[in-house]
């Protein structure tokens, strides 16, 4: 047995052991690393309430004192919230074997440990992708890799809206994901109801995704779901005008040298800034918006369990 197991909270571990609903949640974007304070603990906030008005038990995903945790205490929720160290499913070998005090998890991690304790639903606010130039540089998100190895449902915004959206979704097809439109036949594109890349699949309720996540398992697909969900529409920047932002950003990017991890946080305090402050209210409502929507599929997987 490993000396290092992943743990759950007692309300987690309660749920999981009744068969009731449970959404496991990234705990970077509820970090310092995700969003400003405190906005971050608003956030965590209203997604823990977006779950539980749906049914379903919050499940916020981390490494603790060493220890991967779905499910926090009440005394592990500052130190999350406070949390600068960000770790991708292939940190967390890592962040165990050295005892990290705080390790916030990417959506990489969080389906990773969801995972491993029988927790098949994830709300997320948008998933990594492929990058711009990522023909020169090969830089791709590991969350795409996750969600197709994973056996949990993915509810996103779409991906980040400074990735590059069209090659995003030619890879979760490459990889075999189901990507499903929720109500929508464009993949979202986080700020922006639509993109102009199509969707195939395109469905309308819950229920129909928790039918598609049970014949996917009758048909032995091992792998994830990926729910897109477009952000609300009074939250929503138009497409045109997020897009001039984030061609200067990414040139500021070029500019600064910035590759990697800090990529993200520097391209969204550029549009933070630049949209004078509308990202951040935009960003709470539709992680508020992913987490009611997953909380209300797996309320739909649990009640055709029991």
């Amino acid at each position: 047995m490993s000396s290092n197991p992943v743990v759950t909270s007692a309300e987690v571990a309660a749920a999981l052991a009744d068969g009731r609903a449970v959404v496991a949640l990234e705990s970077t974007i509820f970090s310092t690393l995700g969003l400003p304070v405190p906005h971050n603990r608003e956030a965590l906030a209203r997604c823990e309430s977006a779950v539980r008005r749906a049914g379903a038990v919050p499940a916020v995903t981390a490494v603790i004192d060493g220890v991967p945790t779905v499910g926090l205490e009440a005394d592990q929720i500052d130190p999350v919230l406070a949390g600068t160290r960000k770790m991708s499913a292939r940190d967390l070998g890592v962040a165990v074997g050295q005892r990290w005090d705080v390790g916030v998890t990417t959506v990489a991690a969080a389906v990773t440990l969801a995972a491993r304790v029988g927790v098949s639903v994830f709300a997320t606010g948008g998933i990594g992708g492929v990058h711009r130039g990522a023909e020169v540089s090969g830089d791709i998100s590991a969350d795409l890799g996750a969600l197709a190895r994973e056996p949990v449902v993915t509810v996103t915004a779409g991906a980040k809206a400074f990735l590059d959206l069209p090659r995003t979704v030619e890879y979760l097809d490459t990889l075999g994901v189901p990507l499903l439109g929720y109500r929508t036949d464009e993949f979202p594109a986080f700020y922006s109801r639509t993109s102009g890349v199509p969707l195939r699949l395109r469905v309308e309720s819950p229920a129909e995704i928790a039918a598609i996540a049970r014949g996917c398992r009758s048909v032995s697909y091992g792998g994830g779901i990926v729910v897109a969900n477009p952000i609300p529409h009074a939250a929503e920047i138009p497409a045109a005008e997020i897009e001039a932002v984030l061609d200067d950003a990414l040139r500021a990017l070029d500019d600064a040298g910035v590759r990697g991890a800090a990529v993200t946080p520097f391209v969204l305090d550029a549009v933070g800034r630049a949209t004078e402050g509308r990202s951040l209210p935009a960003n709470l409502a539709l992680a508020e918006a992913n987490a009611e929507l997953a909380a209300a599929i797996a309320a739909a997987l649990a009640a055709e369990s029991a």
